[in-house]
């Protein structure tokens, strides 16, 4: 395969971005990055005691790795959910990347989200909506496409999978 641009998945905690990425990078041989690991491999730390720190602090970190990953070639990204918060971030990702959002119905996500380790969700499911109001838009803006992750439709990881390598040409 000669893919030279990195896929990168955005969405929603809980939308299925990082199984996926693995499921992609599996199946194409591709070197696949979690954000949200790598940021934990460098600090030492899981992201709830990084988030102690305060969410901007975790921000700047998170920027620090984007601009590390997004500078590779033909890689799978699975970044957090809050990336496309900042322009920055999506500008760098945007310049060596093929974005794909993750698109999975909230009702999803509410019943299989583990909220205990994820620190914008360990208050309330409510935040979940607030969360997906706030980001939504933003996910549909920075996409070149997106895809639904939807149980009702029978849609399998294999599947969306599936669908991403025929929108990708891959």
């Amino acid at each position: 395969m000669a893919l030279r641009k990195n896929i990168v998945f955005i969405g929603m905690p809980g939308s299925g971005k990082t199984t996926i990425a693995k499921n992609i990078s599996k199946r194409y041989g591709l070197q696949l990055y979690d954000t949200d690991e790598y940021i934990e491999k460098k600090e030492g730390k899981i992201i709830s005691d990084i988030f102690k720190n305060g969410e901007e602090y975790f921000r700047k970190l998170e920027t620090e790795a984007i601009k590390e990953i997004s500078s590779k070639e033909a890689v799978v990204i699975s970044t957090g959910g809050g990336v496309i918060k900042s322009s920055y971030n999506m500008k760098l990702l945007k310049r060596n990347g093929i974005i794909v959002f993750i698109n999975r119905p909230l009702e999803y996500i509410i019943k299989d989200v583990d909220i205990s380790n994820r620190p914008l969700l360990s208050q309330s499911r409510d935040n979940l909506h607030k969360l997906y109001k706030e980001r939504y838009k933003l996910y549909k803006e920075y996409c070149d496409c997106e895809v639904i992750n939807d149980k009702k439709l029978k849609i399998t990881i294999d599947k969306v999978s599936d669908i991403i390598k025929e929108k990708l040409n891959l």
